[in-house]
Order: C-alpha cells, then structure tokens, then sequence
C-alpha cells in the first residue's frame, strides 16, 4: 500500500508495510502511481527489468534518461522491500490467562470534582461532572484504593518492569494529598516488586502552589497543564466555577513550574502545555505559537470531540479549516527548524521515523481495555477514564477481595486493534494512529471497533505535515 501526497513542494510517498518514506523528483513521483496501477492490475508480479512501454509512453514529455534513472531507483527500492511491500504476518495472541496478558499502565480518577466549569468537559461541566459522565456522587479516590490499584497494576503487570500511572479528574489537585502519599508509597513498592513506576499528572493549574511545584518537579515523571492558548480562547471556555476565566491566574504559575522544572538538578524534566481548539478557534495555530511564546516549548493541542449538536463541536465541513492550521503551524516549526529554533515542539508532529515503537506495537494503539486501564474513586475498573460511569464497560474492582475481572470484555478490548479491524487494516496510517479512541469510536457510533472518522481524518492530516517537516528541515 503506498500513500503520495505533495506538501510544501515536497513530493511524499510512504510505503505502509515497510515503514519506508519516500521523497521523490517530479518523474518518480508520476512514475510510482503508473506502477501502482499496474501492480494493482497484476499486469506483471514485480518490477521488470526495463520499464514499461506504456509506463515510458505516459512520460514521454521529460528525458528517457530521466525516465530510466527514475525507473532504475524505484526498481531497486522495491527489490530492498521498500516500496510495494506485503503486509508482514503479525500475531496478537491473547491468553484466557489475564496475567499472561500484562497491564502496563493504569489512570487512576483521583478526584471526581472539579472547581472549574470548563464547556466542554468530557466528564460534564465543573459542578456537574460527577453526576453527568463519571456517575454517581463527588468524590475524592481514598489513598488506600489509590494503593490497591498500583499494587493490583504491580500484581498484574507479568514480567514487565517500567510501568505507568497517571493521576486525572477532575481536578487531581483536590486530592493532593492522596496523589503524595500514593507517590511516597509506591516507591517503597517498587522494591517489594522489582518495578519502577513513571508518574504522570494532569492539572487546571489553579490549586498550584510553590509547596505543590516543588513535590511535582521532584517526583512525578510527566505534569500535563491545561492551557487553551491565547487569554481570550483559553477564557472562552476554560472558567472558575463561579464564571470567571484563569488565564491571569495560571499562565504565571505554569511558568514558574517549568522554569523550575527545566533548571532543577532533578531527574525529571518533561511536561506539557495541553490544549483544546474547538469551532470556536480552528486558527488554533495562532494559540500554540503564542503559548510557545510564554516559554512552553512542548505543546499539545487536541480537537474537541463533542456531539455535533454542540455550538462549540467539530464538524467534518470544518476539516478543510483544520487542514490549513496544521499546515500553518507546520510552516512556523519548519521556519524555527530551518533556524535551528527549537523552542516549538508540537506533540502530535512528533514521529520517531528511525527509533519508533516495533510494527506488533503500533498494531495495538494506545492498549486501552487490555494493557492501559482506569480506575475510579470507588475502585471500579475501566477500560479506560473516558469509559468511567458508563456501568457496561466495568471490568472489575481493585478493592476486591480477589479481583475478579471481565476477562470477556478486555478480550474483546485487545481485539479491536489495526490488524483485526478490516477499516484500520485497509488505511495507510494505520500504523502512526494505532487505531484512534475506543471510546470515542463507542460514543459516536455505539463500537469500539467503529472508527471515529472525523478523527481519522485529522490524524492523517498531522502525519502527513510530520512527515513534510522532516523533510524540509533535513533539506
């Protein structure tokens, strides 16, 4: 399967089974789809030695060198595996045994509360959020469930050593307390159970302190701040429960937070500027390059998923807008690039075409339901946070005498992945995407299995302008 795409004066080809991208003269770039053509045809079963009379008939307006060489090039591209290639066998084998199938990483739903009423919350507005999507009352998760699940993840985790656990809302922050004292004991775990654990936090930024920043930069791996971009995007949407926006109140405070992070002798340096564009701001390129000017070099924007009723949600008329920002953006960081200005790091440009995650891997995406799950304040587990509250999706307990799990449903969970979904199997960004959001894929066609294809779209797209600044900066 070959994908070909021009950007930015570019021409792109990326074989989808060989991983191998392509940057190809105006002659090859022709020539490829003519073969493709053929190849599809089964007009012959390879390349052959010369090329073709109808091939060369097709291109007859440049130079027969030109042609030949292009055409020798391509050859030997195919002949190495790089071009045309067959999908490789992969097997994803699933053991009825759970412990054979090991969990890797768990979100722990630290607080079901939140003192912001931000629109387009997943979890429902602020004061709301648990009685909407999370279900049932406000609560905080106690710091003995928060220890049964990481003991439940140590226990269930098989031979795997370096393991994961996010701490997400709500607001984390809530719970403080709990998240240190979690954090404290699990390092005395880690021992016990010859694991290390890599913790990550998502905050709103607004119960930040100097005594919180410091334990933050001290001991957890990863901080996510929520940050929309400009004062008047991020206050559209992102406001106190009682109506008021936190720009002046955050923007200062992340800023310490990471000049602190970034120039402490402490282990841990990574964090993230987390956005969200909606319909209200699809030029969101102008609020990722003006949080890069606040000093955040490592930014991520998502787009909103909301039902389309929604005045604020994305719509696929909207995707041609969308296109162009990315574009946009992609032109800023190849500007930086060019300059050797590295003060923009945007997350979803970032590709590892040398050093990435192997093709069995990528075939599983983000491994929710099997390998990443979630657990709420009540201890239930989930396939994931944005599963939480939804009563068919539970799989089990962690504050269960014995832990009884669903093991039925997270079948079925490490099922849906891009080598068993006949849609994921045929796209040729199968294995940059992973096979997108189950639930996403579940809320807006009622399957996990169902691809979400305003999202599809979109990752197509970011691959396509990652793959362009590569291109352009090593040019």
């Amino acid at each position: 399967m070959i994908h070909k795409y021009t950007l930015f004066g570019y021409n792109i080809a990326i074989d989808t089974e060989s991983g191998a991208i392509h940057v190809l003269s105006e002659i090859a770039m022709k020539m490829i789809g003519y073969l493709e053509i053929m190849l599809n045809k089964e007009r012959f079963p390879g390349f052959p030695d010369e090329c073709p009379v109808d091939i060369r008939y097709q291109l007859a307006k440049y130079e027969s060198s030109d042609v030949k060489e292009a055409y020798a090039e391509l050859c030997g591209l195919y002949n190495d595996g790089m071009l045309f290639s067959k999908p490789g066998e992969i097997k994803l084998n699933y053991s009825d045994d759970f412990k054979e199938s090991p969990v890797k990483a768990l979100c722990l739903n630290i607080s079901h509360d939140c003192n912001m009423t931000c629109e387009y919350c997943f979890a429902g507005k602020g004061e709301a959020a648990a009685a909407g999507r999370y279900g049932g009352e406000k609560k905080l998760m106690s710091e003995e469930t928060g220890m049964n699940a990481v003991k439940f993840l140590m226990q269930n985790s098989g031979s795997r050593k370096n393991l994961e656990v996010d701490f997400f809302g709500g607001e984390p922050l809530l719970n403080f307390d709990a998240v240190k004292n979690i954090v404290l004991n699990t390092r005395a775990l880690e021992k016990e159970y010859n694991k290390n654990v890599r913790f990550t936090l998502t905050t709103n930024g607004t119960l930040l302190d100097d005594g919180k920043i410091d334990f933050i930069n001290a001991h957890i791996s990863n901080i996510v701040l929520s940050l929309d971009g400009l004062k008047e995007t991020n206050d559209g949407m992102r406001r106190y429960s009682g109506g008021e926006g936190v720009y002046d109140d955050i923007v200062p405070v992340y800023q310490k937070l990471v000049e602190k992070r970034i120039k402490s002798d402490g282990p841990y340096k990574d964090y993230y500027i987390r956005g969200t564009f909606t319909r209200k701001n699809l030029d969101f390129a102008k609020d990722v390059i003006h949080m890069a000017g606040l000093g955040f070099k490592n930014v991520s924007v998502e787009p909103v998923v909301a039902e389309e009723d929604k005045e604020y949600s994305v719509r696929r008329g909207d995707l041609p807008v969308i296109f162009k920002e990315y574009e946009t953006l992609a032109r800023e960081i190849i500007r930086r690039g060019r300059k050797g200005d590295d003060t923009l790091n945007f997350f979803h440009f970032n590709i590892d075409l040398e050093n990435g995650p192997c093709v069995y891997k990528r075939s599983k995406g983000c491994g929710s339901g099997s390998e990443y799950l979630a657990v709420t304040p009540d201890g239930d587990i989930y396939p994931c946070h944005q599963f939480a509250g939804n009563k068919k999706f539970i799989l089990g307990n962690v504050n269960a005498p014995d832990i009884v799990l669903d093991k039925a449903l997270m079948k079925k969970f490490f099922h849906n992945n891009i080598i068993e979904n006949e849609k994921c199997r045929s796209c040729w960004v199968k294995y940059f995407c992973g096979g997108g959001c189950a639930a996403n894929n579940a809320n807006f066609n009622g399957s996990i299995g169902e691809p979400y294809e305003i999202a599809c779209e979109l990752e197509k797209k970011r691959v396509e302008c990652a793959i362009a600044i590569k291109a352009a900066v090593n040019n």
